[in-house]
């Protein structure tokens, strides 16, 4: 089955479909991982985009029942050199084209993906769209140029109701902008009793919930589309409970105090990226999949303060409020590269939660 790749300034990849026939457009980006394609493709936050992968051979570990991070992908295509067709692990339950197939995700094989990661390196993200070998190129192109990149991501990927994960420790909420199961997972661990709620879930909702810590999950797109999040995280706060924000939380988590954004010009997505702490000078290895970055300039006149950054480009990868319980990060402490770098977040979050909870008791004993 051909199937071309056809870009918003012309060009265009033949290559060899695999997967759902669906034809599907999307932001164009790139990931840099030898591994973890299954996460990829089911992680909420490439909603929308079609992901290219730069290790030539995909699939060769097959699919399993444990690396899912949704149950509903909503990546609208998956770009690979190779893709393997007879995988070899014992925990495989099928094919990588069978699980596309399954969730209606197009796939396209057989191209130059080198050529495509540096063509995108180069001009920086484009919108493209996955197409029959015999379709109108410059039709495809037209249409593309007029349409513009969407701005509902995390409406479409946040649950629509609030669910429960009960357990017997520190009552977690967890605001839904396309939470990956692995941080659901890691606070499971920990003996949280996690409530997970929708985006636009206000302060005062939240609050009904006495929750003893809250986390702003990861999501997809550009922050600023997300402008019903501040109001909330600014009156959390307020009250002192404990706050952690991992990407696309940490950019609202800075928006809310007055700091800015901007987008990147090809992004931050693969399992290799290199973090400094800039109190201990420790490099920490970190998974990242974001467009968009906290500009380090924006936070001279916030109470925030710079505590991390990334060693390839110095942007900014943590956060820290000068008087509040609150942190955040630019990267994914729930992943696993290095292979546990970056977990000790959770932990450091944990201590906020037991250290706001004595003060609590304290008062109550003085009061």
């Amino acid at each position: 089955m051909k199937r071309n790749l056809v870009l918003e300034d012309g060009t265009v990849f033949a290559g060899t479909g695999f997967g759902s026939q669906e034809e599907r457009d999307g932001e164009v980006v790139f990931n840099t991982g030898m591994t973890g394609y299954q996460e990829i493709l089911s992680d909420p936050s490439y909603c929308g985009q079609i992901v290219t992968l730069t290790y030539p051979l995909i699939g060769n570990y097959g699919v399993n029942r444990q690396d899912f991070e949704s149950i509903s992908p909503a990546v609208h295509g998956l770009i690979v050199h190779e893709a393997c067709s007879m995988p070899s692990h014992y925990q495989s339950l099928g094919t990588l084209d069978e699980l596309l197939k399954a969730k209606n995700i197009p796939g396209l094989k057989g191209i130059d993906t080198r050529k495509l990661t540096r063509l995108i390196r180069k001009h920086g993200t484009l919108k493209g769209k996955l197409v029959a070998g015999d379709a109108d190129i410059t039709a495809v192109v037209e249409e593309l140029k007029s349409s513009p990149l969407r701005t509902d991501q995390v409406k479409t990927v946040s649950t629509q109701t609030p669910y429960h994960l009960p357990n017997t420790g520190k009552r977690v909420v967890v605001v839904d902008y396309g939470a990956k199961s692995g941080i659901l997972r890691e606070l499971s661990r920990r003996n949280c009793d996690v409530i997970v709620v929708p985006h636009n879930t206000t302060a005062s909702e939240i609050l009904l919930l006495n929750p003893d810590g809250i986390l702003l999950s990861n999501g997809p797109g550009d922050p600023k589309d997300v402008p019903e999040a501040l109001p909330m995280i600014k009156t959390i706060l307020e009250e002192n409970i404990p706050l952690f924000g991992i990407c696309l939380g940490h950019q609202l988590f800075a928006l809310a105090h007055g700091a800015n954004t901007e987008k990147l010009k090809f992004g931050h997505r693969g399992s290799n990226h290199p973090v400094k702490d800039l109190a201990t000078g420790k490099i920490t290895m970190t998974a990242q999949n974001h467009g968009y970055t906290v500009r380090t300039e924006s936070l001279a006149h916030t109470e925030l303060e710079l505590t991390h950054v990334a060693v390839n480009d110095g942007t900014a990868e943590g956060l820290g409020h000068k008087t509040k319980p609150a942190f955040s990060v630019q990267y994914h402490p729930e992943a696993s590269p290095g292979p546990m770098d970056a977990n000790p977040l959770f932990e450091k979050f944990m201590n906020m939660m037991e250290t706001a909870k004595e003060k609590g008791n304290q008062l109550c004993l003085n009061a």
